[in-house]
């Protein structure tokens, strides 16, 4: 348990998610890592590049700083803790606790991130210089994908976990381990 609490703290060393864009334009793949209290570039100039390519079309530049920024690493710290004290009490039933309210705030920052993204695709800028439109008429968004592969124009979205989820996802999997464990420990004594 105490182990899978202090995974969480890599999210301080790695990213969390990444988003690529591929186009016959840029050979090399635009993309930005996204931290829990930044976004960078994943090579050097490519948000200003995605913020030159978005403002055509009327897109918001990606903000070098969000009101989460200074939420997630506060919350990661107090589960970290809270995951080792709950180690050292050695409770079962804790171990599970702090797994499902990982669970919780995890499909909470999924759901933030899908708003942001959602805002972020489809609140354009109606003087853009560049305006495509469906076969209806109506102006296309440009929502990246969540989570996956979409084709957005001539570009290819991907949007995929980073190495700070494999962390964060092995230390809420060891939570589990850690309840597993003291189960079998404990009916194991049970017996002799």
């Amino acid at each position: 348990m105490i182990i899978g609490a202090l995974l969480l703290l890599a999210l301080f060393v790695f990213p969390l998610w990444n988003i690529t864009l591929e186009a016959p334009q840029y050979p090399d793949p635009l993309g930005m890592n996204i931290w829990i209290n930044k976004i960078t570039d994943q090579e050097p100039n490519d948000i200003k590049n995605i913020n030159l390519m978005n403002h055509y079309v009327g897109m918001k530049e990606i903000p070098e700083h969000m009101p989460e920024f200074d939420i997630f690493p506060k919350v990661i710290i107090a589960m970290s803790v809270m995951g080792i004290i709950i180690g050292f009490v050695g409770r079962r039933g804790l171990y599970v606790t702090w797994f499902v309210v990982m669970s919780i705030l995890g499909a909470a920052g999924m759901y933030d991130f899908y708003l942001w993204e959602y805002e972020y695709g489809h609140n354009l800028n109606e003087n853009a210089a560049i305006k495509f439109l469906d076969d209806q008429g109506n102006p296309l968004d440009y929502q990246p994908p969540l989570f996956g592969t979409e084709v957005i124009l001539n570009f290819i979205a991907r949007s995929y976990p980073s190495t700070g989820a494999y962390f964060l996802f092995s230390g809420m999997m060891l939570s589990l381990v850690a309840f597993y464990v003291d189960k079998k420990e404990e009916q194991k004594n049970e017996i002799t």
